[in-house]
């Protein structure tokens, strides 16, 4: 009899307990953020900016990236056969910043090839500075967001010392839970949004790489295809 007494004192402490756990499990994360005080609304700011870069970002690479494989030939076969205008409405239709590039050394045919040269970095100059839009704000994101969650970490420890040092001898734990929060939860959600970003932000870096890399190999091609003597 005092075995059955004590199994299901024991059965009855258990559930007891995985009541418990069960109610302290119940706190969300958006109830975890409200945690976090007003340091999580810059956060949440940056996090919305750094994924809108990103996803604007990758796609507008992936565009940029394309590569219509028989492009450089029929270019080459327009400028043997005298089609310069066939071969700037070649370039017109792909709108691609190589296109773009090889149009302008097109208008240039004529003149010393220095100049056309010329003339086509500068279009890749400002190729590439389109690519690179929104890479330092991404960066500015992964360095900045750690920084304002440590603020608000610093911030919650002094809320805590506060309600110390205003309680005297009467300190609970209580009195230390919301500056504990705020420490923590600023924290994870800093480091969270900094990790997304600096990883986003070298993704983004070697795809504009990727397509740099392509741009110079088109340009050596296209100067290529100048130098070769006339038949």
């Amino acid at each position: 009899m005092n075995i059955l007494l004590l199994i299901q004192s024991a059965t009855q402490e258990v559930s007891d307990a995985a009541e418990a756990v069960a109610e302290v499990q119940t706190l969300n994360y958006i109830e975890l953020a409200i945690k976090g005080g007003w340091i999580m609304i810059p956060l949440l700011i940056l996090s919305l900016l750094s994924g809108y870069i990103f996803i604007e970002r990758f796609f507008a690479l992936k565009k940029a990236s394309h590569e219509d494989s028989n492009f450089m030939n029929r270019i080459k076969d327009y400028i043997h056969d005298g089609k310069i205008d066939s071969a700037i409405t070649l370039c017109q239709s792909q709108n691609s910043p190589i296109a773009r590039m090889i149009e302008k050394g097109i208008s240039r045919l004529g003149r010393p090839l220095n100049d056309v040269n010329t003339a086509i970095e500068n279009v890749g100059n400002l190729e590439i500075s389109k690519l690179e839009k929104g890479l330092p704000t991404l960066a500015t994101v992964a360095g900045g967001a750690p920084m304002i969650g440590f603020l608000g970490t610093v911030i919650g420890m002094v809320q805590s010392f506060w309600s110390m040092s205003t309680a005297g001898n009467n300190i609970e734990v209580s009195m230390m839970a919301g500056g504990i929060y705020t420490a923590l939860v600023t924290t994870v959600a800093g480091l969270i949004v900094g990790i997304f970003a600096y990883f986003a932000y070298n993704m983004l870096v070697a795809k504009v790489e990727k397509v740099v890399f392509n741009i110079e190999a088109t340009t050596m091609e296209f100067m290529d295809i100048l130098n070769e003597p006339a038949q």
